[in-house]
């Protein structure tokens, strides 16, 4: 599979559903890559998760994958074993020999425990040997526990545990002695130093008992406490150029994690981290937390790369919508774009006036021209397109009034039409950014003859409010009154300036109400 997502969240812990969750939520296509390895999964339960307190771990996974799977996002088990740029994104092969690419990509493949090397301690992990006392620490309350000295932070650790549980022991093993100062502190607390090595877990049946130092003498324990080195799952994003850094307790190295800002943004563009690869320190709220904040850092990135690639096409299309190439692509892609009926709003105000010379400005097929030729103008029908005035000089033809029509081919904002020469200009639906409208509409005006009226249609921009709209070109759009406030008011008497309704039958037999914006003037 080489497929492309908006997103693909490496990870399937709570930081990683919970991202998806989001993501998904925000109709974003995402696919989550998990390897079903979850840190917690030795333990019981989740705590200190508001609303989820004591749940198990794969329960609660469940449930969310559950939930990102009904916003329609995607799973698929494996490793990302190489990941590197493709493009604006990413490529990502996985384990099996498959690749996905991502716009953008979320690592929450949180980190690994390192523990001491005593025998037993491994099999318990998670049950009675533990580390966390707001994660454990009510479930041991009370119960005799000993801290397995890993490292500087001993002391603080069964300092800690002492909140819990009167009855707190530190098990030196190979750490030195603690200072002066220290010992002090613990002897306040009540804690209990015991030294010499740890040679292994005493367990009875499928409990801890102890631990038995290498003595052979046997301390009697309930639980231990053991300070992991922590170690990020980070190897797919070395190749990216993103390593882990040290962090540090006071002047103690604790673990490593992949820096990031406060949203979970890397120093690689595209790319985020969440949970505890990014944050040693995190729980399992916590993590759900930081997913949902990388979730949204990253579609609201993806919003902008949208609205830039959007503006960028919204330009070429203004800049090339209404200009010949496109007109003639229009035209040639199917036999009939209109449908051969005048416009409503020029047989509305025409129909009355005496035949005299007219200029149709953007004259399509014709259906206008012959209109007015029917009823005795002599028509100049002028259009920037070829195969439409072609069209046009073959309908007029079969209507009989060819020779009553000039059929001119020409872009009047290079080619202005000759100054007070038509008793009516009409301009049908001319919409052209706002500077080349001005102008154009200009030339039109000073193209109609002392006592010729001036008719210009378009698409009023309330047609953007509702579903009527057909035209997303806000600038393009004009009202009656933007047209009449162009004209000089010594020269021309404004007759008519309106949003008009007219109602329309799409080809689904649905009726909606567009509005033209209508303007009448006659020059003085």
């Amino acid at each position: 599979m080489d497929e492309t997502y908006d997103v693909v969240v490496v990870g399937g812990g709570a930081a990683g559903l919970s991202a998806a969750l989001a993501l998904s939520r925000a109709r974003r296509s995402v696919l989550v890559i998990d390897s079903g390895e979850p840190r917690n999964a030795p333990a019981g339960h989740v705590h200190n998760y508001l609303g989820r307190e004591g749940t198990p771990p794969g329960e609660l996974l469940a449930i969310g994958r559950a939930e990102v799977t009904g916003y329609g996002g995607q799973f698929r088990t494996g490793r990302v074993e190489a990941t590197s740029r493709d493009d604006d994104g990413f490529r990502l092969t996985l384990d099996d020999g498959s690749a996905v690419r991502a716009r953008r990509l979320l690592v929450a493949t949180g980190l690994t425990d390192e523990l001491p090397d005593v025998p037993g301690l491994a099999q318990r992990w998670g049950r009675d040997v533990l580390h966390c006392p707001y994660c454990h620490g009510w479930e041991v309350r009370d119960r005799r526990v000993g801290v397995l000295a890993t490292g500087p932070m001993a002391a603080h650790q069964a300092e800690m545990w002492r909140q819990w549980s009167s009855d707190v022991l530190l098990l030196l093993h190979d750490a030195p002695a603690p200072d002066e100062e220290t010992a002090e502190r613990l002897a306040a607390r009540g804690v209990a130093v015991v030294p010499g090595p740890v040679a292994a877990l005493e367990v009875t049946g499928d409990a801890l008992t102890g631990v038995r130092l290498a003595d052979g003498r046997v301390v009697a324990l309930d639980a231990v406490v053991v300070g992991t080195r922590t170690t990020p799952r980070a190897d797919l994003l070395v190749g990216l150029g993103l390593a882990p850094e040290e962090v540090t307790m006071g002047e103690h190295v604790i673990g490593a994690q992949i820096p990031a800002d406060p949203t979970g943004a890397t120093t690689v563009a595209g790319v985020w981290v969440a949970g505890n690869v990014a944050d040693i320190r995190g729980q399992v709220i916590t993590s759900a937390a930081a997913g949902l904040t990388a979730g949204a850092a990253i579609n609201a990135d993806l919003i902008a790369e949208d609205t830039r690639a959007a503006v960028a096409a919204y330009r070429q299309m203004v800049a090339t919508t209404f200009e010949q190439p496109a007109w003639e692509e229009r035209y040639r892609s199917k036999p009939a774009v209109w449908s051969g009926r005048p416009n409503p709003q020029l047989v509305a105000e025409v129909a009355d006036l005496p035949p005299g010379r007219a200029m149709d400005v953007g004259s399509g097929e014709g259906a206008d021209a012959v209109w007015l030729a029917e009823r005795g103008w002599r028509v100049t029908a002028v259009d920037i397109s070829t195969t439409a005035l072609a069209r046009a000089a073959e309908y007029a033809d079969t209507a009989g009034v060819g020779d009553r029509i000039e059929f001119t081919h020409a872009d009047l904002r290079e080619k202005p039409p000759a100054e007070a020469a038509y008793d009516l200009v009409s301009a049908q639906f001319m919409h052209l950014p706002p500077v080349q409208r001005r102008e154009l509409f200009a030339r039109l005006a000073a193209a109609v003859a002392p006592g010729g009226v001036l008719l210009i249609v378009g698409h009023h921009p309330s047609d953007l409010w509702a579903s009527a709209h057909r035209l997303h070109m806000p600038d393009m759009m004009y009202t009656a009154e933007d047209v009449a406030a162009d004209l000089d008011p010594s020269r021309w008497e404004i007759l008519d300036t309106e949003a008009r309704p007219r109602e329309i039958t799409n080809p689904e037999g649905t009726t909606t109400t567009h509005h033209d914006a209508v303007l009448l003037a006659r020059r003085r």
